[in-house]
């Protein structure tokens, strides 16, 4: 049964090394995401799995140990999932909002329950979201995730996505889901906009909103801000 979750942003810009100069303007959302992750640390869980958008090739589980790296942008950084059984074999390398996750998790000191991945594709469909997060929350007796994910990447001219009208609006209704626990405005977030304006999150947030079905746990916002002209949320429910 799902327990607790911390949702947070994954832009590799949240790892001081890798924003370099820019590292304090991320300062307020790197704080609140250890704050999610101390209160997921809170709840005990039995098992505490990193729930992220990834692409074709790295969807579905990652098991502890599985690595990822900053490579890719310039820092010479790698981290690891969870602790690596002693006879693991090496497994394909975690997408960036695992490897984000990993990192929260490192950054936190995570010493509690074992550590696992899951990417969800982000052509995911609604139903097919739900459906994971239920079976994800059967997992143990007491589960936690981590949700990674960012907002709308269309909120200003300079943002990735170029600036689009319906943005604003679309991110202003996921975080007040996220901050609220609100499973059906989570479960109502368009696939389709959220994929015309990049929201990478809509898939492991509506992931979320099956998990968390009849287990009553309240939400609360620990930040909320669009820098880079893209949709960052984080928020914690227990």
């Amino acid at each position: 049964m799902l327990v607790a979750a911390a949702v947070c942003p994954c832009p590799p810009l949240l790892v001081p090394e890798v924003a370099a100069g820019a590292a304090p303007e991320l300062d307020a959302a790197r704080d609140a995401c250890l704050d999610a992750v101390g209160a997921l640390a809170a709840s005990r869980p039995d098992l505490l799995v990193v729930v992220g958008p990834g692409d074709d090739r790295s969807a579905g589980p990652h098991p502890a140990g599985a690595r990822g790296s900053f490579r890719g942008v310039g820092v010479d950084l790698d981290v690891t999932l969870g602790d690596a059984p002693q006879d693991a074999a090496p497994g394909r390398p975690l997408p960036q909002s695992l490897t984000v996750g990993a990192w929260l998790l490192g950054r936190a000191r995570w010493t509690g329950a074992p550590v696992e991945g899951l990417a969800v594709a982000e052509s995911e469909a609604t139903r097919e979201c739900a459906e994971a997060g239920r079976s994800l929350a059967r997992r143990a007796e007491r589960v936690a995730l981590l949700v990674m994910g960012d907002g709308s990447a269309c909120r200003t001219l300079k943002a990735p996505g170029y600036l689009d009208e319906r943005a604003a609006a679309f991110d202003a209704r996921a975080t007040e889901a996220l901050g609220s626990a609100d499973l059906e405005a989570l479960a109502a977030l368009d696939a389709t906009l959220a994929r015309e304006l990049k929201a990478a999150g809509r898939a492991p947030w509506q992931l979320l909103g099956g998990a968390a079905r009849d287990a009553g746990l309240a939400g609360r916002l620990l930040y909320e801000d669009a820098p880079y002209g893209v949709g960052y949320t984080v928020a914690a429910w227990s």
